[in-house]
């Protein structure tokens, strides 16, 4: 059995788990939403096989939008920001959706909003690029922070 958490998951008044400080990189209230899916909490299988299913996904996705970076490819790179955006959206990693939504206008010709036309490839390009180093940066600290949070970060 894992060792439990520092701060122990007890239901408060409102019926919240008591969960670590994600700070920016993960909203509690959507991530809370996937551990009341857990039939254990003390090995969390479901949210767990989750998470680290999103791991895998979002690690491939990078591959994939690099190849496409390199094609210059802008319309794959939109598809590719609009798929990962979803899966991080519904684990509460709102630095990587918010990067994965730039990028998904980006590759659309648009600003980094999604309402103002970019008719220049070359300046999408160069956004996408390095909003992609956000994203990368972004990924790697939410993905600390949950392998901590599963007790399952590196020696």
């Amino acid at each position: 059995m894992a060792a439990r958490h520092d701060t122990q998951e007890d239901p408060s008044d409102t019926g919240s788990i008591g969960l670590p400080d994600f700070g920016d990189n993960i909203d509690p209230m959507t991530f809370e939403q996937i551990l009341e899916m857990d039939d254990d909490e003390d090995e969390r299988e479901f949210s767990r096989s989750i998470v680290f299913g999103f791991f895998e996904q979002a690690e491939n996705t990078f591959k994939s939008m690099d190849t496409s970076l390199a094609k210059e490819d802008l319309d794959t790179l939109s598809s590719l920001g609009h798929f990962l955006k979803g899966s991080s959206a519904t684990l509460g990693l709102t630095k990587v959706k918010d990067s994965c939504e730039k990028i998904q206008h980006y590759g659309a010709h648009k600003d980094d909003t999604g309402n103002t036309a970019v008719p220049d490839s070359n300046l999408c390009l160069e956004r996408i690029k390095a909003t992609m180093t956000a994203l990368k940066r972004d990924y790697s600290e939410a993905e600390s922070i949950l392998r901590r949070f599963y007790h399952d970060a590196p020696a």
